[in-house]
């Protein structure tokens, strides 16, 4: 497994290793003790799966303290560009945002920090993904920030279609309007 720095503290992108032949693959999504030895203090307590259609976006999703959650992104199907906003003020890389495309080809994955916001885009015609957390979900504690944002400016890739966007998502606050406490 080969654990890759973004520029952003703690976030990486993990590229496992694919044991191939004429049977198909194997690969570990996850191993506790490769991540221990690198650093990485994460201990999943939930995994979560959507599924999603060409165009849509989801996010930017997260949960205040002490409720935050790290993440662990991959794709079972298809092809996503996944998005982690950085909320630390104490970072230099507060207010920026890291964008990377996963694909079930591949099978790189997005290790997600607490402290940051997250969504993504589906570039093909149905995508799966599956995330270990490392906290559970509460719904008091969830917030979202503006996908659209323009002072953020993320192109989510979506030229080649209309996005589509839930009703709850197109109600999310701009990024310095938007609840924090990291």
């Amino acid at each position: 497994m080969e654990i890759i720095e973004t520029g952003f503290a703690g976030l990486y992108v993990i590229r496992p290793t694919v044991y191939s032949d004429q049977r198909g693959y194997f690969f570990e999504s996850y191993n506790q003790d490769t991540y221990l030895k690198a650093g990485i203090q994460f201990i999943p307590v939930q995994d979560n799966e959507s599924k999603s259609s060409k165009g849509v976006i989801r996010g930017l999703h997260y949960q205040l303290r002490p409720h935050d959650q790290a993440k662990l992104i991959r794709v079972v199907s298809g092809k996503i560009f996944d998005v982690a906003l950085d909320l630390r003020r104490d970072k230099p890389t507060y207010g920026k945002w890291f964008g990377v495309e996963l694909d079930s080809e591949s099978k790189h994955q997005l290790f997600i920090p607490t402290g940051f916001a997250h969504g993504f885009s589906v570039l093909s015609d149905i995508a799966v993904i599956q995330y270990k957390v490392d906290n559970v979900y509460n719904k008091l504690a969830e917030r979202g920030i503006a996908y659209n944002d323009p002072e953020l400016d993320i192109d989510w890739r979506t030229e080649d279609c209309v996005p589509v966007i839930s009703e709850k998502d197109q109600k999310n606050p701009p990024f310095r309007k938007a609840e924090n406490n990291f």
